[in-house]
Parts: structure tokens; sequence; C-alpha cells
């Protein structure tokens, strides 16, 4: 009955509202079609192309001696972020000879660090009725636009997701209710679905990991999520199909300038490069140099004028991945105020967790680190919305990323909460176009606008722009159905089939081709990389075809497994550089360097952190004396000669007196994660001091834990044991 008249409430106040919404929306869309003020025409995209598509992809030395050998370009992209690669396809698909330059890796930096989230931005919606700011409506419209694009033209990368608001105060319940139908309204025919209100039983069944405490109900509404990396390089290599010239680890070392004739003043007419691989340094002419460098926009303005002031305000944003029995397969979950007035996200995504994100003032640098502070305040709202039952632990933490969002200063802000993360194109006095701001999901608007401010500055003869609708990487030949397909012809594992369906679309097939033979009944080929994730070794060989140059970029951006367990990514490093050492002829010492720097990725961008730093953080041991004297007995069960403290040795023999067999460097590696003073031994208080941090929570999933105790009940029962890693945290 109360939830009833909730419902009446709920139209009553929210029609108003609603209403204003829907007139507002149907002006703008009369606005759009009156003559010259349509921006976007939709367009049967491939159908109007006049460019070639390459069937084949060239190889990476290809596209370095078309870079230095071409006279001229007519475009040069300076970064291989989404909102560069999104440039170079709509030049090259305008018929212009086209370049592209990344001195990392494609979509190394924030546009791989993203929420993985295609949508408007329900928040700058309200601020857009809140403050009746028609920029910011007009920015929620655009990105819904694009979301309906986006997930059109890569259906396998991107999906649409229905994210739950949980409303705990009646009065709530038509507030956002109203808000939430504004966006479904302002999406127009391309909303995705419908929201509806979901009572407090319907919600918690929907998500029953949710608090029940003066729960009301839930408002579901709809977005779009996608595979950020993988999205990101779809562009790229669609970029390069259709014959832009594009390489990775080649940076700018300074602006190629020279002088017009007619005005007399410098102009920038492209670009001295080196390839970071090999040290080789070249120039790129080209007619028009735009620079979309992210949260690097001011480095290259200042190569061009040191002169020129920045105009970019860097803003940190955190996400953590926590095992996938936090969330429901299919369903999100969105905090709208958190303590600190931020907008927390719980989502599913590669059948883990990812919750984020914080929003802080930082400096840009190219190697981010999440600081502990943003982890825990994401893991202090995760608790606040979940069941009591539902213990949230730091050490379930298995991976963080910390990505700069290049947010556009605006000089009347105190802080960039509030600013939007709208775009500009700026083109300075020497004709560098710069592209800077913007959010992942209208990569492509920007892009058309900063190719239409090039050609018409630069006097380019070019086509109009051909990218709406305009089928990505791997979109031609996917269907939902088309990973029974490699199980039928491939002998594929059902898991991995679906992952190689939903990651490379209709280039799956060629994956499967590489795929190595199990040896095993089934599956017949398809050696797994580690065997938690669906990632085999037979992506590693296709990822150097995507012009993969490192360990790094595979367990990053070819495959995401450094995003969703940095433990798992560590184990599997050693036979990723095999492949790649073997496929491109490393040394031993190059080989070498690859996994020390991979390592330290993980470990620094993607917080590593071992169970034995943790422990480092735990200088009390918090037991009570019942618990001292319960561990004191297990260790001692290895420990039997007591020593004070036990080896690999040790913890092989009692193995072995169970039939329990652990290769030697699995049990070296176990137990070096508890190693504080990394001595080869374990000692009683580094024991206590792992137990108390396991009651804490800061340590999860302890493999030498987890050993121990099952061993030592097996030595009870003498019953069989087993012993498996779990997953583990960070």
């Amino acid at each position: 009955m109360a939830f009833r008249k909730a419902l009446k409430r709920t139209a009553i106040i929210g029609g108003g509202a609603v209403a204003t919404a829907f007139g507002l929306s149907q002006l703008i869309e009369y606005r759009k079609t009156q003559p010259g003020l349509a921006r976007l025409a939709h367009v049967a995209a491939e159908a109007e192309l006049k460019v070639p598509f390459a069937d084949e992809l060239p190889s990476r030395q290809a596209q370095l001696a078309a870079l230095k050998n071409t006279e001229e370009f007519d475009v040069l992209v300076v970064g291989g972020g989404a909102t560069g690669a999104g440039c170079a396809l709509d030049a090259v698909t305008r018929n212009l000879k086209t370049a592209l330059v990344e001195r990392s890796d494609f979509s190394s930096g924030t546009s791989s660090r993203s929420t993985k989230l295609i949508h408007g931005g329900v928040r700058y919606l309200q601020k857009a009725i809140m403050q009746l700011d028609y920029e910011q409506y007009m920015m929620v419209k655009e990105a819904l636009h694009e979301r309906a694009n986006l997930l059109e033209i890569a259906p396998h990368l991107s999906a649409p997701l229905p994210i739950m608001l949980p409303v705990y105060k009646w009065w709530q319940l038509p507030y956002y209710w109203a808000g939430i139908k504004m966006y479904d309204l302002v999406a127009g025919i391309q909303c995705l679905k419908s929201s509806y209100i979901l009572s407090k039983a319907k919600a918690l069944e929907h998500f029953p990991m949710l608090k029940k405490d003066k729960l009301v109900g839930a408002i579901v509404y709809y977005d779009g999520q996608h595979n950020d990396a993988r999205m990101n390089l779809a562009i790229a290599l669609s970029a390069a199909r259709y014959g832009a010239a594009i390489s990775n680890y080649t940076e700018v070392v300074h602006l190629l300038k020279t002088n017009d004739p007619q005005t007399g003043k410098e102009r920038v007419c492209g670009a001295r490069c080196r390839d970071v691989i090999t040290g080789e340094e070249f120039d790129v002419k080209a007619k028009c140099v735009i620079n979309a460098t992210g949260p690097f926009t001011d480095s290259l303005r200042k190569m061009d004028s040191q002169e020129n002031t920045n105009i970019c305000q860097p803003s940190a944003g955190v996400h953590i991945v926590i095992p996938g029995y936090y969330s429901p397969d299919n369903m999100g979950l969105l905090d709208p105020a958190t303590s600190d007035g931020r907008v927390i996200f719980f989502l599913p995504w590669e059948k883990m967790t990812i919750a984020g994100t914080t929003d802080t003032p930082t400096s840009v640098t190219a190697h981010p680190i999440p600081g502990e502070d943003d982890i825990n305040f994401i893991l202090r709202e995760v608790r606040n919305y979940l069941s009591p039952d539902v213990e949230v632990r730091r050490g379930d933490v298995l991976a963080a990323w910390s990505g700069i969002r290049p947010l556009v200063t605006d000089p009347n802000s105190k802080d960039t909460q509030s600013i939007c993360r709208n775009h500009i194109v700026s083109i300075s006095d020497s004709g560098l176009v710069t592209i800077a701001g913007g959010k992942w999901t209208t990569y492509r608007s920007m892009a058309e606008e900063t190719l239409d401010a090039a050609i018409k500055s630069h006097k380019l003869s070019a086509e109009p722009c051909k990218t709406v609708g305009l089928m990505l990487e791997g979109a031609k030949g996917w269907t939902p159905t088309l990973y029974i397909r490699l199980v039928q012809d491939y002998g594929l594992e059902n898991e991995v089939a679906q992952h190689l369906a939903s990651t490379y679309g209709g280039k799956a097939y060629d994956v499967a081709k590489m795929a190595m033979v199990t040896g095993k009944r089934w599956p017949i080929v398809g050696k797994r990389l580690v065997s938690e994730f669906p990632y085999i070794e037979g992506e590693v060989l296709y990822a150097i075809k995507e012009y993969a140059c490192t360990a790094i970029d595979v367990i990053a951006r070819r495959t995401r497994l450094g995003f969703l367990n940095v433990q798992a990514a560590d184990e599997a490093l050693p036979r990723i550089v095999q492949i790649m050492g073997k496929e491109l002829g490393w040394s031993e010492e190059r080989k070498t360097e690859e996994l020390k720097a991979a390592k330290t990725f993980l470990y620094q961008e993607m917080a590593y952190r071992s169970r034995s730093e943790q422990l480092t953080k735990t200088t009390e041991i918090n037991l009570d004396y019942q618990e001292v004297v319960r561990y004191k007995k297990r260790f001692h069960k290895f420990d039997k000669e007591r020593k004070g403290f036990i080896t690999t040795v040790d913890v092989q023999q009692v193995l072995e007196s169970i039939n329990v067999h652990i290769d030697e460097n699995a049990l070296h590696d176990i137990l070096n994660e508890v190693d504080l003073n990394k001595n080869g031994q374990i000692e009683i208080d580094e024991f206590l001091q792992l137990m108390s941090a396991v009651k804490k929570g800061q340590v999860s999933d302890s493999r030498l834990a987890i050993l121990m105790k099952s061993a030592e009940e097996t030595l009870d029962k003498r019953g069989p044991v087993t012993v498996d890693r779990s997953g583990g945290g960070v």
C-alpha cells in the first residue's frame, strides 16, 4: 500500500519535470531538423565510402615505412587514444592521406582506464536541469546519440547494461524517478530500454547483496558498457585498414615548421618523430597536425609555442576490481551521493566487479598510481550499500588503476568535480589543431568537429564525415551465436569461445586458427594462459598482428588480464614473454627486461601490493589468546623440530605425507608472499602476522593460510586435501 502511494506521489511530483524535459527535448529535435542546424548526418556509411579496405593489416614495419617515405600527409594525428584514433578514422574515410603516431601503445593512457561505460551522463543532466544549463543539456543529448551509434558499430565490444539506483528515503523516489525519466526522454528514440521502478522485494531479488535496512525501492535505467581498450584498438585498426599509416611507440620529438610565403608567419608542417623501440628518428610531413594527446595536450601546445597557456586541468579517477560475486552478472549499481558528494558506480565487467570512481586534482604523468586512500574510500562507499552479511575486504581488491581525465579548465571553478567534461577545438596561430577535454562516449563527434575545423582552417579537399554507422574492426561477421560456431568448428571451450567472440567479433576465427592444440580430449585447441581466465596463448600471437610490442601491451590492452587480476597476470607473464620472444626474435636480455617492466607495471600502476607488503602494514598481531594457541599448533605441525621457522622443505614433507604434490617453484612463490624479510623461511611471528591480517581483511585467500589449514585438517582426519588458488587479492 505504501509503495502504491509512493508511486502516485512520484507521478504527481515528477510529471511536471518530465513534461518540461519532454518539451525541451522536442524543441531541440525541431531545431535540429531546420536547414543548416543538423550537425550529425545519419548515413549508410560504408555504401558512401570511396576508400579501399585492406583485408590484411599492414605490419608495424610497413606502417613505419609509410610514415618515413610518404612525401606529405594531409593530416598527422598525434595521440593514439580514443579521440586520436577517432580523428584518424574520420580523416582517412574522408579520403585524406592520414598518419597517426602514439608515443606509447594505443589506449595506453586514459582511454583504457575508464569506468567502461558508454553513457550520456546522468549527473550532467541533473546539473543541466537544476542550473538551467543549455550547454550541459546539449552535451548529454549528443552523448546519448553517440551512445546509440557506438553500440551499433561495435556490437561485439559493447552492450546495454541495467543500472540500479537504490532508494532509502521515500521523498527520493519521485525525485530520482523524474530525473531518470528525463534521461530516457532526452535519448528519445535512441533510448536503450525504458527505466522502471522496483519494490524493495524486487530490488533485493535482482541485487541480493544490497543493504536491506530502510530500503524503500529502486529505480533501474539503462546505459551502455564496453571493453574500452579493445574499443580504442578497434577504432585504430579500422583506420589502418582504410589506409591510415598508424604507429605506436613513435613519439614526437619536436614540431616541424615552415614560413608561409603569403603571410610570412611560421606554420606547423609536420613533426620530427622517433621510433621508441629502435631509437631511429625521421620526419613526417603533413599539411595539418592534430594534437589529440589527452592529458598531455599542453605539452604539445608548448612545443608549438612556449607562450601557450595550459588549457587542461587533470583529474585522477581511481577504480578497483573485486571478485564477481560482489555484484549480479547483469546489473550495475549507482551511488548518486557518496559521503563527499561524488558518484560511485558498482558494475559487473568481464565476470568481475568494478567500483569507482574518485575525482581529485592531480599532476600529469604517463604512469599514474592508484593511492591507498582512494582505494579505501571506494571500499567504504561500497560497504555503505551492501548487506552487512557481505564482508568487503581490502584483501579482495584484485586490481586497481588510476586514469587521468583531461578536463577542460574553467577559470571560475574551485574544484574539478564541477568542471563540465565538455571539449574544445582550438587552432593556434601556427595552425596546430588541438582537441582537448570531452569524454569517451563522444569521441566520434569530437573527431568529426575537429576534422571539420582542420579542413576549413587548412583548406583541405575532403568529403563529408562518414563515421556515423561505420562498423568497426570485428563488427562484420559478429552475431550473438558466433561462439557456437567456434566451439563446433575448432573445438574450443565454451567459455573461451564466448570470450573470443565478444573480444574479436568476426575476427575471432583468425584467433581460433592460431590456437594451440591442447593434447587433451577436450578442449581440442586453446591452451589457457592461466586457469581462471579464458585468455589463450593464441591471443598473444594475434596481439602481435595488432601491433603489440611489449608484454604490457598484451596483459593490459590486447587482453585485460592485468586489469582483472594482477596476480593471475603476473603468473601468465613468463609464458607471454616466451611466446613473444620466439615470434619477435627477442634476446634473453630483452626477455628479462620485458618481464621486469611488466612486473613493475603490475606492481605500480595496477596496485599489485604483494601479501608481504600488506602484512608489513600490520605492525600489531591482533589475535586473542585462543587464536594464538590454535595458530601456533597449526604452525608446529609443519615445524616439527620446533626451530621457530618453516621452509619449503618442511611444507613439502607434510604435503607428501598426505599425498599432495605441489611444484617446487609454485611452493616457493607461496611462501615468498609471506616471507617479510625475504630470508627464505617463515618465522612464527610472520605466520601469526599473516593470520592477523586475514582476520582484519587486509589479506584474503592467502595461499599459505589455506594450504596450512587444509593440511592440518587432513592430518587430523587423514582425509584428502585440495589446494587450489582461489584468486587472491592485492
